[in-house]
């Protein structure tokens, strides 16, 4: 069985409810959701003129390889609703592959452990509240380290349960 990290996020339309969606497809298709972390609101990173994001990053079991998982994420995407046409422009949804096991994967399509995760702290604060220890395999430090040497200064809001 295959452990992996994704982030889940949107800033379009219902975005709770397209969170909600997005998790069952993934229970559905890729593996079981073993542990999800709070909702976390974010501004917008890289293009700021939009809406702020709601994230969530869940731990999945899967049997999947890494690239059967891409290609059902892509695929959920879209049943969702996802066009993309600006980068890091607004969404309805998004799904990225943070972790895979411990492996690392440089494929012209498929980059594991995403290779800007630990600059962000839209994916850094709820990826420490699932797994602080979790070990970075090509930076070498601790999910707790990339936080605390994080170079972003956009504000993170934990949302109430």
């Amino acid at each position: 069985m295959n452990k992996a990290y994704l982030l889940i996020g949107g800033n379009l339309g219902r975005i709770k409810e397209n969170l909600a969606k997005a998790r069952a497809q993934i229970e559905d298709e890729i593996g079981s959701i073993e542990a999800a972390s709070s909702l976390y609101q974010t501004a917008a990173w890289g293009l700021e003129n939009q809406p702020d994001f709601l994230n969530q990053v869940l731990l999945i079991y899967t049997e999947m390889t890494a690239e059967e998982m891409l290609g059902k994420m892509l695929r959920i995407e879209q049943r969702l609703g996802r066009i993309r046409e600006i980068k890091n422009g607004p969404r309805v949804i998004d799904i990225d592959l943070l972790f895979f096991n411990d492996q690392r994967i440089d494929l012209p399509h498929l980059k594991v452990p995403h290779p800007l995760l630990h600059t962000r702290n839209f994916t850094l604060f709820p990826l420490f509240e699932l797994a602080p220890d979790l070990l970075h395999p090509v930076l070498n430090k601790t999910v707790r380290e990339l936080l605390a040497q994080s170079p972003d200064t956009l504000p993170v809001q934990k949302l109430p349960a």
